[in-house]
C-alpha cells in the first residue's frame, strides 16, 4: 500500500472485565506486481480484525495484580492500554499484510513471460522458441551432410541389392 493511501475502517469496542475489546473491519487498495508478468496489480482489501487491549493492572481474569507478584511472567497476547488509548496500527499493519495474496496475479490465466527472451506471452501468445538439445547438435549437423542413401545403410536398411547379395553368398 503506497503511503498515504486512505484506510476505510469501521470499529466496534466492547469494555470487558480485562479491558477493551477491538473488532473491526479495514478496507484499503493495495498496489503491486504480477508475479508472471510483472505488470502492475490494484487490489481491493477487505480485512477483518479482532485484538483485546488490556487493562495494566489487571491480570487474565480481570483481577488487580498483586504489586509484589514477581513470578508473574508476562503475557505476550496481551497489549497494554497506555493512558486509555490503545495503537492500532500494529494491528493493521499485521491483519493487511496477512490478507494480501502471496502470488498476486493479474487475471488468473496470465501467461507469464518467456523464460528464454523475456516476451509477455499474453501479448503474443504464439511465440515459442526452437529447443534444440546441445547434446545432440551434433549429430543434427552430420545427418544434414549425409545423402540419402547413405542414410538408409547407416541405419540398418538394407537396399534390394544388398539383400540379393546376401541371400547369393548363403547359397554358396
Amino acid at each position: 500500500m503506497p503511503e498515504g493511501t486512505p484506510v476505510e475502517i469501521d470499529l466496534r469496542l466492547e469494555s470487558v472485565m480485562e479491558g477493551v475489546l477491538v473488532t473491526g473491519t479495514a478496507r484499503a487498495s493495495a498496489e503491486g506486481e504480477c508475479v508472471r508478468c510483472l505488470e502492475p496489480v490494484e487490489l481491493e482489501l477487505d480485512v477483518d480484525f479482532q485484538e483485546m487491549f488490556s487493562y495494566p493492572d489487571s491480570d487474565d481474569r480481570g483481577r488487580s495484580k498483586a504489586a509484589a507478584d514477581d513470578e508473574a511472567e508476562a503475557d505476550e497476547d496481551m497489549i497494554p492500554l497506555e493512558d486509555g488509548m490503545f495503537d492500532l496500527e500494529p494491528v493493521l499493519r499485521d491483519a493487511v499484510v496477512l490478507a494480501l495474496p502471496m502470488q498476486p496475479v493479474c487475471r488468473e490465466d496470465c501467461a507469464g513471460l518467456c523464460s528464454e527472451c523475456g516476451t509477455n506471452l499474453n501479448e503474443n501468445p504464439d511465440h515459442h522458441h526452437d529447443a534444440v538439445d546441445v547434446r545432440w547438435a551434433a549429430l543434427q549437423g552430420l545427418a544434414g551432410s549425409l545423402g540419402t542413401d547413405e542414410k538408409d545403410n547407416m541405419s540398418g536398411k538394407a537396399s534390394d541389392g544388398d539383400v540379393r547379395s546376401a541371400a547369393e553368398k548363403q547359397e554358396k
